[in-house]
């Protein structure tokens, strides 16, 4: 049997409750769903990346990827990708923050992806992006 294995980059903060940022058991790992916080700093509580779609989109994309990476794992490996916007409006935008993103990544597959808006963020979030991997 594979180990079930738990993943908090040290770009991280530890989850406030009984999760994991990320979990990996064999070749597939599942990130939990990350918001644009800024990467940890000890004594600051997490601080969103700005008050724009775009800063946030950018920094949720690099938690992102950052979990992947504690993984193992690289955007290549991404099957699925689910973003979660508090705003209708927002579509167009965090599409054109998204393919300009993987462009400069280089991907040349793209996941498959699903966008829904939901409103449940805490105040001032206004993106959470997670993604199913499978590893080689």
């Amino acid at each position: 049997m594979t180990d079930k294995i738990a993943l908090t980059p040290k770009t991280h903060t530890a989850p406030p409750a009984k999760f994991s940022h990320g979990v990996r058991k064999g070749n597939i790992l599942q990130v939990a769903g990350q918001v644009g916080f800024l990467p940890a700093e000890e004594g600051r509580p997490p601080t969103p990346a700005g008050p724009t779609l775009r800063e946030q989109t950018l920094q949720t994309l690099a938690n992102v990827r950052a979990v992947l990476e504690e993984g193992g794992a690289s955007w290549d490996d991404a099957m699925m990708i689910r973003v979660y916007l508090t705003d209708v409006d927002h579509f167009a935008e965090m599409n054109e923050v998204y393919n300009a993103y993987f462009e400069q990544q280089g991907l040349t597959q793209p996941p498959a992806a699903r966008t829904t808006v939901y409103v449940g963020l805490p105040a001032g979030l206004l993106v959470e992006i997670d993604a199913l991997a499978v590893l080689n």
